[in-house]
């Protein structure tokens, strides 16, 4: 490895984790454009979706107790999901993933540009199982055809009045998942060979450390000061999403 190629890597874990930590996704839109310059899709990818699962873990562990509480609507959206998985990979067959991730980035943009102009931020106050439901199910396809499972969730979830406690004991959990099963089916395929589990040992220290230096932050903002922050990320997610996918 060289020096570049070490930077690289130590300012993607920081950018992936720092996020993760702070708002429970973002961990593969914001270390892939550090990654994708020293490494190959499969070898970013692959380490991308194991320090998301890495830094998730912390988090999920943060609002344990809120998850537990709210178990009953985390399910709403993480069961179907574990349906939409499988069918989001074998999809991959059928659809350009390329096109699909563009389409999705149009809509991170046009929610995130609408709503972060917006003075008032939208209220869907009253219960709505069976669309979490959906929703969850269309993450979980977008999960395993694109890796991105919780764009379309953290979208829905901006979108409640919810304490962001409640927003995140539904986002990081599920998120976290989606991504597990993801990093189980690059075990399968052998993917992380031991030069992955080099560029592995440098980046989960500075992932971790991150993950909690977000994670710090979080922790002093405001439900509406969160509820903002979620929807500026979506914003400059599919910003992010669409430049790497059209350059």
């Amino acid at each position: 490895m060289t020096g570049y190629y070490i930077l690289m890597l130590v300012c993607g874990a920081a950018a992936g984790g720092f996020l993760s930590g702070l708002a429970g996704f973002g961990t593969a839109l914001f270390a892939l454009g550090f990654w994708l310059q020293v490494m190959t899709p499969t070898e970013a990818v692959s380490l991308t979706v194991f320090m998301a699962v890495v830094s998730g873990v912390p988090g999920v562990w943060m609002i344990k107790d809120v998850m537990i509480e709210y178990r009953v609507r985390l399910a709403r959206f993480l069961v179907p999901a574990i349906v939409g998985i499988p069918l989001g990979v074998v999809s991959l067959q059928y659809i350009d993933a390329g096109l699909l991730k563009l389409v999705v980035a149009g809509f991170l943009i046009l929610y995130g540009g609408f709503f972060t102009v917006r003075k008032n931020l939208p209220t869907l106050s009253q219960p709505t199982p069976i669309t979490d439901g959906i929703i969850g199910f269309i993450g979980g396809i977008l999960g395993g055809s694109t890796g991105l499972s919780g764009a379309l969730p953290t979208m829905w979830c901006a979108m409640r009045p919810w304490p962001k406690e409640q927003t995140r004991a539904v986002t990081q959990p599920y998120n976290t998942f989606a991504l597990a099963v993801a990093v189980l089916l690059f075990i399968i395929q052998g993917v992380y060979d031991a030069d992955g589990l080099l560029r592995i040992a440098i980046a989960f220290p500075v992932t971790i450390l991150f993950a909690y230096i977000g994670m710090f932050i979080f922790r002093r903002l405001s439900d509406n000061q969160f509820r903002r922050l979620l929807i500026a990320l979506m914003l400059l997610a599919g910003l992010i999403l669409s430049a790497r996918e059209l350059l």
